[in-house]
């Protein structure tokens, strides 16, 4: 079950990036200078690298989750960090309302992450998360996770998409 919810929120993900490379540029709020990057990294991921799962704590507080992928091979490699917030097999599915993910920026702020919701699997966006890793390099990517839901139950399932 769990792994048929990876799969559709994989698929809702490529849709939503498909969508944003039929709106073009300006209806995904990018200048010209982001256009052109954006423009150059491959669309759909190929893979993904999953790392260790954690329960979801429903507890009020803020938990930190980190994201660590190091680019082991010779070449660069296009990749973007992921968090799923998977429901129980059995459910009840979550909602987006029930839990508010937050990710670091490069300056060290945090800013809300919106996710969106699969059969269950709450997720964030890949679309901007894209960078490429040189040889050797190290992606970290932090994110704060708050249930609001006193009554919500899951797993975080944190993993790394690799593109073509």
């Amino acid at each position: 079950m769990n792994s048929r919810r990876l799969k559709v929120a994989f698929v809702a993900a490529v849709m939503t990036l498909a969508g944003l490379a039929a709106a073009g540029p300006a209806a995904a709020g990018a200048g010209p200078a982001t256009a052109a990057v954006q423009a150059q990294l491959p669309a759909v991921p190929v893979d993904f690298v999953d790392l260790p799962t954690s329960a979801l704590v429903a507890d009020g507080e803020q938990h930190q989750v980190t994201v660590n992928y190091r680019n082991d091979t010779s070449a660069d490699r296009t990749v973007a960090p992921q968090l799923l917030v998977e429901s129980p097999a059995a459910g009840p599915f979550l909602d987006p309302s029930d839990v508010v993910v937050e990710q670091r920026t490069a300056h060290g702020c945090w800013r809300t992450a919106q996710t969106a919701s699969q059969t269950g699997t709450l997720f964030t966006d890949l679309t901007n998360a894209r960078r490429v890793l040189h040889p050797g390099q190290t992606l970290t990517q932090v994110y704060r996770v708050t249930v609001v839901n006193p009554e919500a139950r899951g797993t975080i399932s944190p993993r790394v998409a690799q593109y073509g």
